[in-house]
């Protein structure tokens, strides 16, 4: 089930918690920050036992705390209560009950009967929620003017997150700095601005993006604001045992620390390493001594290379280094590590072909070849209809003596190309001038040929002799118009 924050608006648009990724009301069920799921909900008590009085109470980013119910009030997981504030009341979202709150609070090391267990009032009633949503509505404008209050005093803080308590009447402003911060005037310009009573609470880095949620390298939710609780130191060691190259770009988180997985695969790590040799070990072969490049810890590979020639490295197994590090105990020396690199055979693994080579990224980098033109050109369908006219033209002769000039061009080509396949030889400068100035010389003479076609055709002395006529008859009717008038005028 989805809570109303989660549905569209009239538009369509889906309205969002704004809570990266995580339910902010926590009616959402697993979409909690740090959610415990109850797997003894559906078992029964012993007999003659009472159940645990005491329940779990989220609050906003995965705030928790632990509360005391009176004995008559039911109270169950997913209810909305309100519970006792400093001062006033806090309105929260009952997160677990029964027995496992006895396991998280051993986890805690918070005892029953401690002044840190607080009470609950009583289930909120619908004013109650009217008033908690409008607290709710007020943090994001209370931290962009505490941001712009910060900035006017000059302070070297940063406002990372503003919470309302459920009356309003209070509100927790947390912040990181790195040094110790005089908020005196701070909090007079804040509770004047905004009327209300103010908490600052400074929080690490680390607590800073557990609050705000976020999505790491990975493509999942930051494990912080997910299921981690306790922050351990991360050193870069962890990293050099991992053969981890050391960029703090990759390395660092979005806290701006080192990543807490670090640590995760670190033990496995270990292990592994008990069986490879040190670093600074020395291999002593006939050739020379070698010194070690790096490693693959998993695939049990180990790369040296010589003091003296450092540009090659060569590939060895664990079983051979061992077997070279025995020889050196005994005073003796290995072979060359030519001999061991050449005995190591890799498997050939059955993997995708790739045929076509869709999975190339760079298939479209390289440029398209230029095609290269036709010598002849293709002739328009009106040249086609000129020619076929011109055959049935009693000026054929004409045609022919230029139809007879082609053949000669063509037997001039193939004479002063078997001349310039001869000077391929000696000189490729000349060849390129003098085919580029034949080329120009024959298509002169194919356009002078084709004017003195279309000037002698038919079609073009018909319509020349058309256009005459024309010409006169306007010429005749103007001469008469003119002495029509001046008969008139007499």
């Amino acid at each position: 089930m989805s809570c109303s924050s989660c549905s569209t608006n009239k538009n369509g648009v889906p309205k969002g918690c704004k809570s990266n990724g995580n339910c902010g009301t926590g009616t959402c069920g697993s979409g909690n920050k740090l959610a415990v799921f109850d797997w003894l909900s559906n078992m029964t008590l012993p007999t003659g036992e009472a159940p645990f009085n005491i329940y779990e109470v989220r609050f906003k980013n995965g705030r928790k705390h632990f509360y005391k119910s009176n004995d008559k009030m039911k109270v169950s997981m997913g209810d909305i209560v309100a519970v006792e504030g400093s001062p006033g009341h806090d309105i929260g979202i009952v997160s677990l009950a029964g027995e496992l709150v006895k396991v998280q609070m051993k986890k805690r090391k918070v005892a029953s009967d401690s002044e840190d267990v607080k009470k609950i009032y009583r289930k909120a009633t619908q004013k109650d929620i009217d008033v908690w949503h409008q607290a709710r509505d007020r943090e994001l404008e209370t931290q962009r003017k505490g941001r712009e209050i910060i900035s006017r005093l000059g302070l070297q803080m940063k406002l990372s997150d503003v919470e309302f308590q459920g009356d309003g009447n209070k509100a927790t402003f947390y912040y990181t700095a790195d040094d110790r911060v005089d908020f005196r005037q701070l909090i007079r310009d804040l509770a004047s601005a905004f009327s209300i009573r103010v908490e600052m609470k400074q929080v690490g880095m680390r607590q800073e993006a557990a609050r705000l949620g976020g999505v790491g390298s990975c493509g999942r939710e930051l494990c912080c604001s997910t299921w981690l609780t306790d922050f351990r130191k991360v050193n870069t060691a962890a990293a050099r045992y991992q053969q981890l190259s050391l960029n703090p770009l990759k390395l660092a988180g979005q806290c701006g620390k080192l990543k807490c997985c670090l640590n995760f695969e670190l033990d496995s790590y270990l292990d592994a390493l008990q069986a490879f040799p040190k670093q600074d070990v020395l291999l002593k072969t006939e050739k020379g001594d070698a010194i070690f490049i790096k490693m693959d810890i998993f695939k049990k590979l180990l790369w040296y290379t010589y003091k003296e020639e450092k540009s090659k490295w060569y590939k060895l197994s664990l079983e051979q280094v061992s077997e070279i590090i025995e020889l050196n105990q005994n005073d003796e020396l290995g072979s060359p590590l030519e001999d061991y690199e050449s005995e190591i055979t890799e498997e050939a693994k059955v993997d995708f072909e790739n045929v076509v080579g869709q999975d190339s990224l760079t298939r479209f980098d390289t440029p398209k070849k230029p095609r290269r033109r036709n010598k002849r050109r293709r002739k328009n369908p009106n040249q086609k209809a000129k020619a076929n006219n011109n055959n049935n033209s009693p000026n054929n002769n004409n045609k022919g003596n230029t139809r007879k000039q082609k053949p000669q061009n063509t037997n001039n080509k193939q004479a002063n190309q078997g001349n310039q396949g001869n000077t391929k030889q000696n000189n490729n400068k000349t060849q390129a001038k003098n085919t580029s100035n034949q080329k120009n010389q024959n298509r002169r003479k194919n356009s002078n040929n084709r004017k003195s076609d279309n000037q002698n055709s038919p079609t073009n002395k018909k319509q020349n002799n058309n256009n005459q006529q024309r010409r006169n008859k306007r010429r005749n009717n103007n001469n008469g118009n003119k002495n029509a008038k001046t008969d008139k005028q007499s």
